[in-house]
């Protein structure tokens, strides 16, 4: 299993164990946060970036996958807003990868790795073409107006899915 941390700061030599700041989890403890290889695409834009993520599971139905997969290789999809583009594109990612012996699984449909520890990265990688990164993980890109309809079908699918960053999207018009 290979773990990453996903960052916009390029010179991190030692992850601390930061109190979460998620309602739903203790904020007593320290955590160092990871994530696996499968929805490591999840978190190839600008971090504060909205996004609708998806990608099929087991559990996916064939009609979900017809009607959101215009590529029937593509079991991963990404939907930012259109106004995001140009700063996904001058955007440079670095992707810390770390040893997964002191991480646990904290979410597995996001993913999602926790470690107590100090954790020191064992190989970093940039990424200065973010579109070409999520091509080459063979992800479906889309960019929108906006985000809600979107988020909203998703939700009502079989998909496995993560919305991230949904606090930075357009509102919504009302017509």
């Amino acid at each position: 299993m290979r773990l990453f941390h996903v960052s916009e700061d390029h010179n991190i030599q030692i992850f601390h164990p930061r109190k979460p700041y998620r309602k739903d989890l203790t904020s007593e403890e320290g955590l160092v946060w990871a994530l696996c290889e499968r929805t490591l695409p999840n978190f190839l834009t600008p971090r504060n970036c909205p996004r609708v993520t998806f990608h099929v599971s087991k559990d996916t139905k064939q009609e979900d996958i017809n009607q959101y997969f215009q590529n029937k290789k593509s079991q991963h999809a990404i939907y930012v807003e259109k106004d995001w583009l140009e700063q996904i594109d001058q955007t440079t990612l670095t992707i810390y990868e770390f040893d997964p012996k002191n991480f646990v699984l904290q979410d597995e449909v996001a993913g999602y790795y926790v470690s107590k520890h100090i954790e020191v990265p064992i190989a970093s990688y940039q990424i200065t073409n973010l579109r070409k990164a999520l091509e080459a993980f063979e992800i479906e890109f889309h960019a929108v107006d906006e985000l809600f309809d979107i988020m909203h079908q998703i939700q009502q699918s079989s998909f496995h899915w993560s919305m991230c960053r949904m606090g930075f999207a357009k509102k919504k018009h009302k017509e």
